[in-house]
């Protein structure tokens, strides 16, 4: 690819979230690069649910056969690679990626989806994706029945029991600390038989990925199928901040109905500005942010 080249729309992010936006852009033949580096945030999933005519796939057979049918499409490209700095320039953007490729485009789609901060737990990481799960919707009915966990504290540990206690009943709260929940939550748990532990996790063991049990800092265990767990994230690309988007308190991006941020020819759709992390809203995002910037470029143009 020669450098400077233009096209109409640069989407940064090539998941479920930027097919789904390519995919409209291409039907409306518009010149789009899709820029991706292939780091999803689900990359050790096993599985992908909730998701009609794909449940059950694999992650990345879903991203692989969605990205075959977008290549379909002769005005969508593609490059590899990581999109490391963006600028605002007269009619429109320019994207630097890695190996200091330049691109210009008059909008840009943002599909970057997040970085989950992993706690300083031993085998936690291993887990993740696996048995310690963040979504009853995507998970929780493969461990229905199970021994269960909620690795959270105090309002996010009592919303979550809500939904996971319609999936099993033996459940428990690790609050790994002092229980921050109130005491008409405790009270709410006990009557529900929710067990609360204070206890520190030291560890998280498994088998490639399966919890067996965890081990807490004073030397006790519990055996455990499943983890739901509430952890912190940042955004994966901060480009969009340093062109000005504004963050919700969340830590997300910003966008109204239509996927548009407050920087005029700035889209964001996915797990960037959605706090339901599914692959059924990143494509329904991504698929409303080509439709209404392709609705923008056509009355631009007209």
């Amino acid at each position: 690819m020669d450098k400077y080249r233009s096209f109409d729309v640069i989407i940064i992010g090539g998941s479920y979230a930027g097919l789904s936006a390519a995919m409209s852009l291409g039907r409306s033949l518009r010149k789009t690069l899709v820029i991706d580096s292939g780091t999803p945030c689900n990359i050790q999933t096993p599985h992908s649910h909730n998701f009609l005519t794909n449940d059950g796939k694999t992650p990345a057979e879903i991203s692989h056969n969605a990205k075959k049918q977008v290549e379909l499409y002769k005005t969508v490209e593609f490059y590899k690679g990581l999109a490391e700095s963006g600028v605002k320039i007269n009619n429109g953007f320019e994207i630097t990626a890695a190996g200091g490729l330049k691109f210009r485009s008059r909008k840009l789609i943002f599909a970057t989806g997040i970085k989950d901060l992993m706690p300083d737990i031993k085998g936690f990481s291993e887990c993740w994706g696996i048995s310690v799960i963040h979504c009853p919707y995507c998970h929780g009915y493969e461990f229905r029945n199970e021994a269960t966990g909620i690795f959270a504290n105090g309002e996010p540990a009592y919303e979550l029991s809500k939904l996971v206690y319609n999936l099993t009943k033996d459940l428990t709260v690790f609050t790994n600390g002092s229980s921050e929940l109130t005491a008409k939550q405790t009270e709410s748990f006990a009557d529900n038989n929710i067990r609360i532990i204070e206890a520190e996790i030291a560890e998280i063991k498994h088998n490639a990925g399966n919890i067996s049990e965890l081990v807490f800092k004073d030397g006790s265990s519990q055996k455990l199928k499943a983890l739901y767990a509430k952890i912190p994230f940042v955004q994966q690309c901060d480009i969009p901040s340093k062109l000005g988007c504004e963050m919700s308190e969340t830590g997300h991006y910003k966008a109204d109905n239509l996927q548009k941020t407050n920087i005029e020819g700035v889209f964001v759709c996915g797990d960037n500005y959605f706090p339901m992390r599914s692959v059924s809203a990143a494509v329904f995002s991504g698929n409303m942010a080509g439709a209404a910037l392709n609705k923008e470029l056509s009355e631009e143009d007209f």
